[in-house]
């Protein structure tokens, strides 16, 4: 069982957004949002269509003040100020009992005044000498007529009760009707065009909230820019992702001019340039966790190097749960572990794979003690032997948070390769790998990135020079499928090993 010991979460990301940033989130999160709008739009409809339809009429009123003999401009003007104020002592009768209770007689209203106030809606607009009353009501008819009736009530109220004329003389106030009050239509409400604006308006402000909280929430590696913010050590390749990696992962072998290959091919180039200038150089592979795509990448690398003309060793240094015998498809009973006990020699175990320079070392038997054995002198002294028969040796090592095997043979090798799988490892995950190999005094010379999706992998590689299915190897092309090299003496002593 793996040991998990809970990292240390660091905070290293750059807390400001740039542009670029902004659109690729968009970018990735365009389907979220769209959802979202759409459900918006959706829940906007269900509300227009359920919700109650209400009808609003209108009609205006007039009101003017007439004074005997008023002939100068003086005298007209004190008229027109009158009647507005006139206008602002109307507003606060209209929706009393007084101008509501013959409205509710004469229309045989189920309703109070109370309740029928609620449904006007009295302004003055523009100072103007005009009382604009509106009527809110589930049918349009009744909205019309109870509107014409409030008109006629205030006129009649007014002019009688209000402001009566003295000495048998008319009133001095007069008022008429504008505007009468007709029929609507169409409901005022619900607005199906403003409730669907504000459906989309509110889901696209919804999915653009929740899309960025997801970026700033989510601490998954995504992109190589991911791990530039987090970390100085350079990036040797981004992998894409390969659908079929439990069935068939040896996909240099498999798909040799595809555009996932041709990325493996520029980890191998790319690897020439990392670490010193030695004539033999050896390399713990690991990853923060497990599944991360580790075992993958290590194998196809061997091949490429292989098919370049290197003499590669590929080890298979997890002692814990050991993986690289069966992707090969080799004998696995005696391996790392049956040399490192004095159980075998290395001409016993290792076995050739493929036409090139390529020769495998299996784990062997799962050990009570990898720690132990891996960072033991004879794993010291195996390595120094490997080293001086191949120009390049690459150890498949466990995940370094889980156990400590990795960074125990990392003081014993010309440096570390860090895998990180995208949109699976974390950056805390990846952030206290790298740091718990500064502790040891190694330093990782490089990170590769695994799982990338399509797009980013082909931008960062070589993907945009090649077309068609990356998956399908054309008829044409030669396939470097594994001979069976291993001689009968390394295979029967293998397995006699294993069963010792």
């Amino acid at each position: 069982m793996y040991r998990v010991n809970p990292p240390e979460i660091t905070t290293t990301r750059e807390s400001t957004m740039e542009l670029s940033d902004i659109a690729h989130l968009l970018r990735k999160g365009k389907w979220f949002i769209f959802s979202l709008a759409i459900i918006g739009l959706a829940l906007a409809t269900a509300y227009t269509v359920a919700a109650p339809k209400t009808y609003q009429s209108s009609t205006s009123v007039y009101v003017s003040v007439r004074a005997e003999g008023s002939t100068t401009a003086y005298e007209v003007g004190q008229g027109s100020g009158a009647a507005a104020q006139k206008v602002k002592g109307y507003l606060n009768v209209v929706r009393s009992s007084i101008i509501l209770d013959p409205v509710i007689k004469n229309l045989g209203l189920a309703t109070s005044s109370t309740a029928l106030a609620g449904q006007l809606v009295v302004t003055a607009p523009n100072d103007a000498n005009l009382i604009r009353i509106s009527v809110t009501d589930d049918s349009p008819e009744r909205a019309a007529n109870i509107a014409d009736a409030v008109a006629a009530s205030l006129k009649t109220v007014a002019t009688e009760q209000l402001d009566p004329g003295t000495d048998g003389n008319e009133s001095p106030v007069a008022l008429s009707v504008t505007e009468p009050a007709v029929a609507p239509e169409h409901p005022a409400s619900p607005n199906l065009r403003l409730n669907l604006g504000l459906g989309l308006v509110s889901g696209l402000g919804l999915g653009l909230g929740a899309a960025f909280l997801r970026s700033a929430l989510d601490n998954r590696i995504r992109s190589a820019r991911d791990v530039e913010t987090l970390t100085d050590t350079p990036i040797l390749g981004a992998l894409g992702l390969l659908p079929d990696a439990d069935k068939a992962p040896l996909i240099v072998r498999d798909a040799p001019r595809s555009p996932r290959t041709e990325s493996f091919r520029a980890l191998r180039t790319n690897l020439q340039f990392v670490g010193p200038r030695a004539e033999s150089r050896s390399f713990v592979i690991t990853s923060a966790m497990p599944s991360e795509g580790k075992t993958t990448a290590t194998t196809n690398l061997a091949i490429a190097l292989a098919e370049a003309g290197s003499r590669v060793l590929l080890v298979d240094a997890d002692l814990r749960r050991p993986r690289v015998a069966d992707i090969m498809g080799l004998e696995g009973g005696a391996g790392l572990s049956d040399i490192l006990i004095g159980r075998a020699e290395i001409d016993d175990v290792i076995q050739p794979w493929g036409r090139g320079g390529l020769t495998v070392l299996p784990a062997g038997s799962v050990p009570p003690n990898p720690s132990e054995l891996l960072g033991s002198e004879a794993m010291r002294a195996l390595l120094e032997t490997l080293a001086a028969d191949y120009d390049v040796v690459l150890l498949d090592a466990p995940p370094l948070l889980p156990v400590t095997d990795a960074a125990v043979m990392s003081t014993l090798t010309t440096g570390v390769l860090v895998v990180a799988a995208a949109n699976r490892t974390r950056t805390h995950q990846l952030s206290s790998a790298l740091d718990d190999l500064e502790r040891i005094g190694s330093r990782a010379l490089g990170v590769i990135l695994t799982m990338m999706p399509t797009k980013e992998a082909d931008a960062y590689g070589y993907g945009a020079y090649y077309g068609g299915d990356p998956m399908k190897t054309s008829a044409s092309s030669p396939t470097t499928a594994p001979l069976s090299l291993e001689s009968p003496r390394r295979v029967a002593a293998a397995r006699r090993i294993a069963h010792q």
